[in-house]
């Protein structure tokens, strides 16, 4: 796959439809300032920090924002925490709305059409497709975001993890998790 994008690259640069420089910079923007590290410190932030929690819960665009998150597709934020009792999960049903600031580009399944339907329909289904078994008693919540508002789910901190700082727990976060269709990593477990 790689020796596929290099050649292609090599053409488009040769026959002039891209400058390879403007392509570094879009290439170090998604792997460095957008993508699912910025959420994953989002929501480390709020395991540590319970001020900023309430804060990410009552207004998520602004708390998002504090941290230097923000941009097309992460202006109407809002977040939904997990609990014991109650697992968040979200899904766009018209196109794939997605949180690109906190998120990165959207993965996809995420845009596929049966996942869009049978997150609505069988949320518990898809949960187990993805590997996550929730006990009969938790409520499953599925927020549908639209171009009005999107979502980020803060996931349950993973037991034993009460000893790491923000930067560790943050390793732990996955996409998935912030989407819902995970739950966060153990420490120690590997990434």
């Amino acid at each position: 796959m790689d020796l596929r994008v290099r050649a292609l690259e090599t053409v488009l640069a040769a026959k002039g439809y891209i400058d390879p420089a403007a392509l570094d910079v879009l290439i170090d923007t998604y792997q460095t300032r957008i993508g699912p590290r910025n959420g994953a410190r989002v929501v480390a932030r709020s395991w540590c920090d319970p001020v900023f929690r309430d804060w990410l819960l009552a207004d998520a665009t602004a708390a998002i924002a504090s941290l230097g998150y923000s941009g097309r597709q992460g202006e109407h934020m809002h977040a939904v925490q997990n609990t014991p009792t109650c697992h968040n999960m979200v899904v766009c049903t018209l196109c794939s709305c997605y949180p690109w600031p906190v998120l990165g580009l959207p993965p996809t399944w995420y845009k596929s059409a049966p996942y869009r339907s049978r997150a609505v329909r069988d949320p518990r289904g898809v949960l187990a497709d993805f590997g996550v078994v929730l006990p009969a008693e938790t409520e499953i919540r599925v927020w549908d975001s639209t171009a009005e508002l999107r979502y980020l789910v803060i996931p349950q901190r993973p037991v034993g993890s009460g000893h790491l700082n923000e930067e560790q727990l943050a390793a732990l976060v996955t996409r998935d998790s912030m989407i819902g269709t995970g739950l966060a990593r153990s420490p120690g477990a590997a990434p």
